[in-house]
């Protein structure tokens, strides 16, 4: 544990919210909309003719005209309109039907989905849920366990080759409140690869938001953060968690109250709980908070991902009451005490 951890919290616990003062989460959840806005004339001078054609006036490309139709080599498939990353090479197979196919998305609400009825067909149309340009279609033939197809034109992605070197990620999953706020602050360090909303904790299977809500599942809200730990240490990871939740509240964060938001650490193996444990220990002794810790640390069972509204909600909604509210200033504070792990 850095020794300088303590003078940074102390610095912070004064500053916390009041809880009085902050609306609760409870006020509602909106649908994605895309949160990267341009004009025609920019996008027309981002954009090649024929990718301005596909992702902003939803055409389609020949079949088995696409670069990307028949390609097999590891990495990445981004939009090619805001460089979002959509998909891997490990969710790409051969469909035969002419178009790059997937049968999943990368987590984190990247895509959104929206009936078509054009052309005289009803079929759901995909979009980038950054900067809102069309994609293709999703179809239910998905020959694999997914039982989904996602078909879409080569010219709205672009593909990022796999760098040589495999990183070596750990997971971690964490309750602080309202996993909007968790996900909004992981997602800035450097070092975190992945940054999961779900639920864990409890014993109902695969709970939905409304049934979590309800504080009777046991499930907590959380974040599941896969990172390389040769960046990032656990330490870090546990530093910012600490600064940016109260963990001394029982099952409340400001107005969120129940035990869905309470502070909890999941830890994946003995070594992470070895950590977690010195790290509550030594807070404790150098009485950073003036009450004692609450946090809850029990080994990891099962994580139910959030449904995709959920996901990279902050970064999607930063004009909404609660995100501007609650959600900003914890940011400020991000970026304001540790701007050196962003």
């Amino acid at each position: 544990m850095k020794p300088g951890i303590h003078i940074f919290l102390f610095l912070l616990v004064m500053s916390q919210l009041a809880c009085a003062q902050q609306p609760s989460k409870s006020e509602g959840v909106k649908k994605q909309t895309a949160s990267m806005q341009m004009t025609d004339k920019e996008w027309k001078e981002k954009l090649s003719p024929f990718q301005y054609y596909v992702l902003r006036e939803k055409g389609t490309e020949k079949p088995f005209s696409g670069e990307f139709v028949f390609t097999k080599d590891k990495g990445t498939y981004k939009c090619a309109g805001c460089g979002e990353a959509l998909f891997t090479d490990e969710m790409k197979f051969e469909s035969h039907c002419g178009w790059p196919s997937f049968d999943r998305e990368m987590a984190g609400g990247k895509i959104v989905q929206t009936e078509d009825n054009s052309h005289g067909m009803h079929r759901i149309e995909i979009t980038c849920a950054k900067c809102g340009g069309h994609l293709g279609h999703i179809f239910d033939d998905g020959p694999t366990e997914t039982g989904v197809r996602y078909c879409v034109n080569s010219a709205s992605l672009t593909f990022e080759p796999q760098t040589k070197g495999v990183v070596s990620a750990d997971t971690i999953t964490l309750g602080g409140g309202c996993f909007w706020c968790i996900e909004a602050i992981f997602d800035e360090l450097k070092g975190v690869i992945d940054v999961r909303s779900g639920y864990s904790g409890g014993k109902v299977v695969n709970p939905s938001y409304r049934e979590v809500c309800s504080g009777t599942t046991g499930h907590a809200e959380v974040v599941q953060i896969s990172y390389d730990p040769s960046v990032i240490s656990l330490e870090d990871l546990l530093e910012v968690f600490f600064t940016l939740h109260d963990p001394t509240t029982l099952n409340r964060q400001g107005a969120d109250v129940g035990t869905q938001y309470r502070s909890v650490i999941f830890y994946h193996n003995e070594n992470q709980k070895k950590t977690v444990q010195r790290v509550i220990a030594h807070l404790g002794e150098n009485k950073v908070f003036d009450s004692p810790i609450v946090t809850e640390v029990t080994a990891f069972d099962r994580f139910y991902e959030a449904e995709n509204y959920h996901q990279e909600y902050y970064a999607l909604h930063k004009e909404e009451p609660y995100c501007r509210m609650v959600i900003q200033p914890k940011m400020e504070k991000l970026k304001k005490v540790f701007k050196n792990k962003l």
